[in-house]
């Protein structure tokens, strides 16, 4: 079955799930593998479930009938997705970037929406199978779609804007993270490029942070609309960010509820998209102080024992450096830092976990503790554990209290759990 007939069974079950325990009635199931599933197995159950149709790519578990054979269903479901994208035609805005994209996302969609409809990427559905469900999401009604796009390895977001098409692009900063998939820093920039020269083959649109010197000279031979606190055409600067951020912009202060300096640049993206869309100032000011950021990002949380900074979705070398400095520039006195590893670093990761170490013996902390095995390889004299678990039998019969917290690490360090005990 080619695309063309799969696309007309979609226009009259616009509705799409690889997930078998997720069977909407109506729905169509795409079988996908992968290391430790295989989702052909389940195509079966998804019919009883609810689904009207199944696309699976071993032919034993075709019937012809209601469940379909193709040769890769992944591949399919991109087809698909590529198609429903280009049959709309509604305007894309593509968003990568090593650090902040998720926020960027976030803040250039809250901004969009005091205008537009718009459909935006949820959660982090943004690699290979995330990208396509979302844009299958995508209706008459919808005004503007903006489409966060992640990558691991080399090559991923050539593979992701081929699928996207954006009419325009961001790429919010390019730092050290996944350096075990891309192979070095270099990589990261080729890969993370791969969407400036979509752009530029396509005579699409950028918009470009003109304070950050690789994406400037990335971006050269684009047709671009720049942005920073010292150059492009919309500026900013940052007013104060103890403990949250609050920028100027065009004589309006917009007081955010972001925590952290380096979030200036993601503020002023989606002023810089927001402006080009023709949303009222007012407008752009309004959505920016109301975004409240979730998941475990750039949050703020005072409890009855403490005041916690919660960045503890993920981290790199980058994004750690970052938040430590602006957490070491804050004047609150009493201030504990809790880190833990930051993964897919491959070779590299010993020489970057040292540097964070070297990096916190130079400040004026009150404590420090280090979670995860990458960490705890390290000669160092803060404390340091093996794992969250460990961290928090220690931390029950120690509570902490009266202090500022930074939590930061790699999403698979669970620090989120330690933050009822905080």
């Amino acid at each position: 079955m080619n695309v063309d007939s799969i696309y007309s069974l979609f226009l009259k079950h616009p509705q799409v799930t690889t997930d078998s325990r997720n069977c909407p009635a109506g729905s169509i199931f795409f079988a996908l593998k992968g290391d430790s599933f295989n989702g052909n197995l389940f195509a079966h159950d998804a019919i009883k479930k609810g689904c009207s149709y199944a696309f699976v790519d071993e032919k034993e578990f075709a019937d012809d009938k209601n469940i379909f054979y193709v040769s890769n269903s992944l591949e399919t479901l991109q087809q698909l997705a590529r198609k429903h994208r280009e049959t709309l035609g509604i305007p894309v805005i593509g968003i990568t970037g090593t650090n902040g994209k998720t926020t960027t996302k976030e803040l250039i969609a809250s901004v969009l929406q005091q205008k537009y409809r718009v459909l935006y990427t949820q959660g982090n559905l943004n690699n290979h199978i995330g990208v396509p469900l979302t844009l299958l999401r995508l209706t008459k009604e919808d005004e503007l779609a903006v489409i966060e796009m992640g990558a691991n390895h080399r090559g991923e977001i050539k593979e992701l804007v081929n699928i996207a098409l954006p009419d325009y692009g961001l790429i919010t900063n390019i730092g050290k993270a996944h350096l075990e998939g891309f192979g070095s820093f270099e990589g990261v920039i080729k890969t993370k490029g791969e969407l400036y020269d979509f752009l530029r083959e396509h005579h699409k649109k950028a918009f470009v942070n003109q304070d950050n010197d690789i994406l400037s000279s990335m971006s050269d031979g684009l047709d671009k609309i720049n942005y920073g606190a010292n150059g492009g055409s919309i500026r900013g600067k940052i007013l104060h960010s103890e403990p949250c951020l609050s920028v100027e912009w065009n004589n309006h202060a917009i007081h955010t509820r972001l925590i952290g300096a380096y979030n200036f640049e993601n503020v002023l993206a989606a002023i810089a998209v927001g402006t080009y869309f023709e949303v009222t100032d007012d407008k752009i000011v309004e959505a920016l102080e109301a975004y409240i950021p979730q998941n475990n990002r750039s949050q703020f949380k005072v409890t009855q024992k403490n005041k916690l900074i919660i960045d503890a979705y993920n981290a790199n070398p980058t994004s750690m450096k970052a938040s430590l400095s602006n957490f070491f520039q804050m004047s609150f006195p009493a201030k504990i830092v809790i880190l833990g590893d930051m993964k897919e670093l491959g070779e590299q990761s010993g020489a970057e976990h040292r540097a964070i170490v070297d990096l916190l013996s130079k400040s004026s902390l009150k404590d420090v503790f280090l979670i995860g095995p990458c960490f705890k390889q390290i000669t160092t004299s803060f404390h340091t554990y093996n794992d969250t678990g460990e961290f928090l039998q220690w931390l029950q019969q120690h509570p902490i209290r009266d202090a500022v917290i930074l939590i930061k690490g790699s999403n698979s360090m669970h620090l989120m759990n330690v933050v009822d005990f905080l």
